[in-house]
């Protein structure tokens, strides 16, 4: 028979059912980090069954400190300047290659024992009407019989007279009726608008409210082509026709004094004079009017001067002729161009000489007269510029 045990105890040593009193200081005071106890762990301590019995209870002080105090949980973590603000995903799965994976059944837990799939139960469709059977129908007979008996038979008609019949005439031919034309449609050149009036607005169309009409103005382009036309037809021949204007007609007349140069009137200079006028007359047949004339100075300078008046359609062509007209007789050279600076106006000089003595032959010619002169002792550029001076004082245009 077992033997009775003796009543348990707590390890702690104290009695059952008597509470542990506290310090009311200890009770109040902050709770600290524990402080490890000097007493052993509850699974060291032996079995109280293995220990002998106290003789006596004894109270055993409770810890000072009962526990540590909660920690709260950690505050988020701030970002740090740069960093994104979208969480990091996480690094993607290595997937290796095709071959060393598990083939996965796409068809797996699907029944597939057949394809008769339920379907939902319609409901039945309404009995359709039958169309009415038509009436048997006869064959038709003739007309229906008359209740009144039957219709009178009319009587027979009067035989006509026979008609006389004459020789048969061919019948004439009906010809085809002739094609319709189709009216030619005038071509628009391209860019010209119709000439066709507007359409006019429907019946009962009315304009709406504040509709002011304003008429199309068409772009009208003749006064751009009549200045054209005015150009050329009256621009080209005012630009050539002004020189000829300006130059032709003229009048010759020899003056008796041209600065220091004086007309000499002596039997041999009338007689040379009179030589040189009927050459110009030979050479230049058109000519209206001619001029020869012999000057001097009191330096003894002679310049001899003759020409004609008319009109004269190409200036430069007839200078280059009159100094190869002149090139055997004083024995030239290469001709040189002298710029006259008037338009139409052409100039030509050449060195030879005459009686022994250098001689410079100048002719200038325009559309309304011919000059040459021969001048002993100057230069080209002198003798240039003093013909110029006798031209002026010796041929005078007309004004119209």
């Amino acid at each position: 028979m077992p033997e009775p045990q003796p009543e348990a105890r707590p390890a702690d040593g104290s009695t059952p059912g008597t509470e542990p009193e506290q310090d009311p200081a200890v009770a109040d005071e902050p709770t600290s980090p524990p402080v490890p106890s000097d007493q052993p762990e509850p699974s060291d301590q032996p079995d109280p069954a293995d220990q002998p019995e106290p003789t006596a209870t004894a109270e055993v002080p409770a810890p000072r400190w009962s526990g540590s105090a909660p920690v709260p949980p950690p505050l988020p973590r701030r970002s740090v300047w740069g960093e994104s603000a979208e969480p990091t995903p996480p690094p993607p799965v290595p997937v290796g290659p095709p071959e060393h994976q598990t083939p996965v059944d796409p068809w797996a837990g699907v029944d597939t024992g057949g394809w008769d799939l339920p379907s939902a139960e319609l409901p039945p469709l309404p009995p359709t009407m039958t169309y009415p059977t038509p009436p048997d129908t006869r064959q038709w007979s003739g007309p229906p019989a008359s209740p009144a008996g039957p219709h009178p038979v009319p009587p027979p008609a009067a035989p006509s007279a026979p008609r006389a019949v004459g020789p048969m005439v061919p019948a004439r031919p009906v010809s085809p009726p002739a094609p319709q034309k189709v009216p030619n449609v005038p071509k628009q050149r391209r860019g010209r608008r119709s000439t066709a009036p507007p359409p006019a607005p429907p019946p009962g169309w009315q304009a709406p409210k504040g509709y002011v009409p304003v008429p199309v103005r068409r772009r009208r382009r003749w006064p751009w082509l009549l200045l054209l036309t005015l150009a050329c037809c009256c621009g080209c021949p005012a630009y050539y026709g002004f020189p000829i204007s300006a130059q032709y007609p003229a009048r010759a007349a020899l003056p008796v004094q041209v600065d220091d140069l004086s007309l000499r009137q002596d039997n041999r200079s009338t007689e040379t004079a009179k030589t040189l006028e009927n050459e110009v007359r030979k050479e230049h047949w058109l000519a209206e009017d001619t001029f020869a004339g012999v000057y001097s100075t009191t330096s003894g300078k002679l310049v001899t001067v003759f020409g004609g008046t008319g009109f004269r359609l190409s200036p430069e062509s007839d200078a280059e002729a009159e100094i190869s007209r002149l090139t055997a007789r004083y024995a030239l050279d290469a001709p040189e161009s002298v710029d006259t600076g008037v338009r139409g106006r052409h100039e030509r000089c050449a060195v030879g000489s005459a009686d022994g003595s250098a001689v410079v032959v100048c002719t200038s010619v325009d559309h309304g007269s011919i000059a040459t002169g021969v001048f002993t002792r100057l230069s080209v550029a002198d003798s240039a510029d003093l013909l110029a001076t006798l031209r002026a004082q010796i041929v005078q245009p007309e004004r119209r």
